[in-house]
Parts: structure tokens; C-alpha cells; sequence
């Protein structure tokens, strides 16, 4: 009997170990930047303004990552800017596979061009090279009123 309990111990433990952490993706409430922050094995550092509140992240190899949410928590845009592209599946979230699935049919698998998707419901733009890398993603609908978008670029 005692055999079966710690069995069952094992397996409750490690569904628990396996499921998702807390992370601000783009769209989503706002959770925990420091899981971001654990990942990505960040710096960061706040700054708040009236429409909205930034969360940069420095990573060890000078790339910057910026969450940008509302005064709700919501995450309504994220850039990027360093010497390879971040965890992008991490940072788009649950659009992630919409912003793949359309860069798969423009640009190829080893396309060079600049990715872009500009849709009423997620906008991005990517691109660089190996050693500069920048892009930003943003959903429109979530966008603060008076938020400056050119602020992302």
C-alpha cells in the first residue's frame, strides 16, 4: 500500500514541476516579470508612465528585452533589441503560432528578410542579423489610448 502512495506522490510532483510557470506574454495579464527575469537570467529595471508602466530586461549577452503593460497588468507590447533574438514562443505567448505560421509563408525557412505580420489583431516586425538583432510586437486593441506606438521602434 505504502508502495502505491509514493508512487502516486511522484507522479502529483511532477505534474505540478511540469506545469507552466508565471510569465508576461504579450496579451496576457501580467503575472510575474520575474519569471521572465529567471529565464531570460536578467537585470531589470521599472519604469512607469502615465499610460503605462515598461519592464526592461538585460541579459548577460547585452540584449534588452522591454514589457510594456497597462495600468491592468496586461502586457500590450514587447521589443527586443541585442545580438540574437529572445525566447520569442515565450514573449508572443499564445500568438506565438500565428506569428510562425505567417512568417513560414513569407519568408521561407531560411529566409534573411525581415519577419512582419500586421493584422488588426497582433502586429510584429523583426529583423537583424547575427550579432543585431531588434523587432517589437504589439496588439492593437490593447494599446493604452495616448500611448506613442513609435515609442516601440
Amino acid at each position: 500500500m505504502s508502495y502505491w502512495r509514493g508512487s502516486w506522490f511522484v507522479v502529483a510532483a511532477a505534474l505540478v514541476s511540469a506545469a507552466p510557470g508565471a510569465r508576461a506574454a504579450l496579451g496576457e495579464p501580467y503575472a510575474s516579470v520575474e519569471s521572465d527575469r529567471i529565464h531570460m537570467a536578467a537585470r531589470i529595471s521599472v519604469a512607469a508612465a502615465a499610460t503605462h508602466t515598461v519592464h526592461s530586461l538585460t541579459l548577460a549577452n547585452r540584449s534588452e528585452v522591454r514589457e510594456f503593460t497597462r495600468a491592468d497588468g496586461t502586457v500590450f507590447a514587447v521589443t527586443w533589441r541585442g545580438p540574437s533574438r529572445p525566447d520569442l514562443r515565450r514573449l508572443l505567448g499564445a500568438r506565438f503560432d500565428a506569428f510562425q505560421a505567417q512568417t513560414a509563408r513569407r519568408a521561407g525557412p531560411r529566409s534573411r528578410r525581415a519577419l512582419m505580420v500586421n493584422r488588426s489583431e497582433l502586429v510584429i516586425n523583426s529583423a537583424g542579423h547575427p550579432g543585431g538583432f531588434w523587432g517589437y510586437a504589439y496588439v492593437p486593441s490593447l494599446v493604452p489610448s495616448g500611448f506613442p506606438l513609435a515609442s516601440l521602434q
